[in-house]
């Protein structure tokens, strides 16, 4: 497993999801905080290219062998790649959530959502 970190160049979700913006596409994955508390991650369960998703929602599925949980979209557009690897190595979750752990990438349609996330700092307080 990863050792804990929180990238400071990522935004981050209260329900423990980051992230990463450029040129109007968002990467999306959760933190190092929610992949610790779930375990050993055994399943993802991907939403389809081309589907949208909104800003606090549920738009897929992780199964541990503790639990399957929802993970929360930071932010609202519409699905343009989904990270195919996860299928058949769910662990790199576990192992580099910032990385090859990645989940979806999605066009945004509003961009001013991102002034609700928190930064790296607000983040990390928000744990303790």
């Amino acid at each position: 497993m990863a050792e804990a970190s929180y990238p400071e160049d990522l935004l981050y979700h209260p329900e423990h999801d980051w992230t990463k913006i450029a040129d109007g596409v968002a990467t999306f994955g959760i933190t190092w905080y929610a992949q610790d508390a779930l375990g050993e991650v055994v399943f993802f369960d991907p939403p389809e290219v081309g589907s949208s998703v909104t800003a606090g929602q549920s738009y897929a599925e992780v199964e541990s062998v503790k639990a399957v949980s929802d993970v929360f979209a930071p932010l609202s557009g519409e699905i343009v790649e989904v990270n195919t690897a996860l299928g058949d190595t769910p662990e790199a979750i576990n192992d580099d959530p910032y990385g090859a752990g990645w989940m979806v990438k999605v066009s945004l349609s509003e961009e001013s959502e991102q002034e609700s996330l928190l930064d790296r700092a607000a983040y990390v307080a928000s744990l303790t």
